[in-house]
């Protein structure tokens, strides 16, 4: 937050903004919390330009339908919001995994037995399954339900909220993407009803997003690696 905070200083409440995002995705607590700055930053009669040049994956595509429209070319995409669950395995790892498939899991495993004695072979996995995460995961799934169904009415949907509810449905439907890391390119957005601005890559616009973008991403030499960038700044930062 605080590069972001200082990158928005020279900004005025009532100009329009240009956002170009980049990322694979991580708390949807802190992209709220940069939504809710972009706003209160512009204002209400500004308008908000999220250009994705690549990828704005899971939390990225939360902040990206908060926009006004997404600006996106031929490589750009976005992805399922569905969120994900840290969890440690029996050798210490910590691994990401969807909050949906736990309950899938656990919903199969009860109509797979409902009308048997349990099975000795499932009586190991469900010892292993803390009811804690089980909560964990269905607030989790309605926590990004409710952020995509709350600022696609803010703005891009302002004018049709009657269908903030199906395309944020649609965003964080586990059992139609089958992958967290599943591609939702231009089309793919348009067609679930997000606000999308096309450029195909003979445009001189797009052309120069995306040289800003490449020359940006030279700058990144690790996975960690953060780069926040206006017309007058620019920081680097390694996590």
């Amino acid at each position: 937050m605080p590069p972001l905070y200082d990158l928005l200083q020279d900004v005025r409440e009532g100009e329009d903004l240009d956002l170009l995002l980049h990322t694979m995705g991580g708390d949807v607590d802190a992209a709220e919390r940069i939504v809710l700055l972009l706003y209160k930053t512009i204002g209400d009669g500004a308008q908000l330009r999220v250009i994705v040049p690549d990828s704005a994956k899971s939390a990225g595509t939360l902040i990206a339908v908060a926009g006004d429209t997404i600006v996106m070319g031929p490589p750009s995409e976005l992805g399922p919001i569905d969120p994900q669950v840290i969890v440690s395995t029996t050798d210490g790892q910590r691994l990401s995994r969807p909050a949906q498939s736990y309950l899938d899991g656990l919903t199969y495993i009860i109509e797979q037995t409902k009308d048997m004695e349990l099975p000795t072979a499932y009586v190991p996995l469900l010892g292993k399954l803390d009811p804690a995460l089980i909560d964990v995961c269905r607030k989790a799934l309605t926590r990004s339900q409710k952020f995509a169904e709350r600022f696609l009415g803010e703005r891009m949907l302002r004018d049709h909220r009657e269908k903030v509810t199906a395309i944020a449905t649609r965003l964080n439907d586990n059992k139609q993407w089958l992958s967290h890391g599943a591609v939702i390119n231009c089309d793919g957005a348009a067609d679930i009803g997000l606000n999308v601005t096309y450029l195909p890559t003979d445009d001189q616009l797009w052309q120069s997003y995306w040289r800003l973008y490449c020359h940006m991403k030279a700058e990144l030499h690790t996975p960690t690696s953060k780069l926040f960038e206006s017309h007058y700044s620019s920081l680097h930062m390694d996590t």
